[in-house]
């Protein structure tokens, strides 16, 4: 099947074709047709298939179909990030760049008044992050009474990230009758209820199994000393020559310190969270695409900006407390056909957090043990303290029962707000997509 086949627009057709893309994606595949049709839809799919181009070509296909004379919003594409609202915007731009409609991109961060002026010309397609969208509203910058087609990207993590009362306030001001597409890549019963709650007969699609992991990632974990783990991931970089590694820790605090410790070892490297500024995580991303960054030290959430096509290694210093977010992860790399590895250096408190993600898998992840990194067998397992409202993981201190830690995680940069966590988060607004 081709593009072609799909019955998209000429002049889409001759974007895509110069962005090098020939043959569509499974979800481009089963998307791209039920979204012309006009059917809501639930779409399942992982990173790294293609599902921004599975809903921005038909989008821009059909407002092109009651084009009017001034640009009118009526397409809003919501996602989690700031990154990944950067990207997505990139996207429709490419696609659009033969139609005569304006894109336009607003996410917190950077001066309100400055994304509000270039609103003033007006756009055909907003995309925003729930927040700072809500905020020109407010202002009365932007008027979302037209809004034909709502897109909700990365639905799962919007609602990790605690917007769902943005989201249902955004709900709350777009006409009842449009098109909506929510894209998730985990079907969670959050999900489901979120969709039941205002998808009009939605089609589903899941174009892979639920959390897997990407087939073309190799995942091979390193059992190390925690206190061993900065040395052996430098270790790793030089003797193998890794180009391009893109690190996850769980908290902003230990991403500045693993940063500050490659660049002390002489490896170009920086740190990538949400206490950076907007122009810092920008030259930052654009240093590491460039090659000029040879690691990106990541937590989490920031990390959901980063789309790299050939990106080669990906390394959990840390793994994740939530197994779903390993998945989400290893995702960075072995994307659009190619490769990739993921790394895992793993200590004896994560070993509960290993098993869970291998239970999530369905499989056991193959462990090497690097010569002169030996773990010590004598010592014992110590709790891993998470952010507000977690408890401490991993067995108990002395025989002690476990209690619920303090908010040192947050004092550490923790990077998932908690869900019982009535505050809104502080706005992030992200950049990652997938092609």
């Amino acid at each position: 099947m081709s593009f072609k086949d799909l019955g998209l627009l000429d002049e889409l057709l001759k974007a895509v074709d110069e962005a090098g893309y020939t043959t569509p994606t499974p979800i481009q595949q089963q998307a791209i047709p039920l979204v012309l049709e006009g059917h809501d839809l639930l779409a399942g799919s992982q990173t790294g298939t293609g599902k921004t181009a599975s809903f921005t070509l038909p989008m821009l296909h059909r407002l092109m179909g009651k084009l009017q004379g001034q640009a009118t919003l009526r397409g809003l594409v919501l996602t989690p990030t700031r990154e990944l609202a950067a990207q997505v915007v990139e996207d429709v731009r490419t696609y659009s760049k033969y139609l005569p409609l304006k894109s336009k991109v607003v996410f917190g961060g950077v001066n309100i008044q400055m994304q509000a002026k270039t609103l003033k010309n007006g756009a055909d397609i907003i995309v925003a992050t729930p927040g700072r969208l809500l905020d020109l509203v407010r202002q009365k910058k932007v008027d979302l009474s037209k809004i034909e087609i709502l897109v909700l990207d990365e639905a799962d993590r919007m609602l990790d990230m605690g917007f769902i009362h943005d989201i249902r306030s955004i709900l709350n001001l777009v006409p009842r009758q449009r098109q909506t597409l929510l894209f998730s890549a985990t079907f969670s019963n959050e999900i489901k209820t979120l969709a039941t709650s205002f998808l009009r007969s939605p089609k589903t699609i899941e174009t892979v199994r639920h959390n897997t992991a990407a087939e073309l990632v190799k995942q091979t974990i390193y059992p190390v000393d925690n206190r061993r783990k900065k040395e052996l991931l430098s270790h790793l970089i030089i003797t193998e020559d890794w180009q391009q590694v893109l690190v996850f820790t769980r908290t902003k605090h230990c991403a500045n310190r693993v940063a500050d410790d490659l660049i002390d070892q002489g490896i170009a490297a920086v740190a990538f969270h949400g206490n950076k500024s907007q122009s810092a995580r920008t030259k930052a991303l654009a240093g590491f695409k460039q090659g000029k960054v040879r690691v990106l030290v990541a937590t989490d959430i920031a990390a959901r900006g980063i789309d790299i096509d050939q990106l080669s290694h990906v390394v959990n210093f840390e793994l994740p407390n939530v197994p779903e977010d390993y998945v989400h992860r290893i995702g960075r790399t072995g994307r659009a056909g190619n490769t990739g590895e993921a790394i895992s250096l793993v200590c004896v408190d994560e070993h509960k957090f290993l098993r869970d993600i291998e239970s999530l898998l369905k499989q056991k992840i193959n462990q090497v043990v690097v010569k002169d990194f030996e773990p010590d067998p004598s010592i014992k397992a110590q709790p891993i303290i998470l952010g507000r409202g977690q408890q401490f993981r991993g067995p108990p201190r002395n025989g002690q029962p476990s209690r619920n830690g303090q908010n040192r995680g947050a004092s550490q940069g923790g990077n998932r707000p908690s869900r019982s966590n009535s505050n809104r988060p502080q706005r992030p607004s992200n950049r990652s997509f997938s092609r």
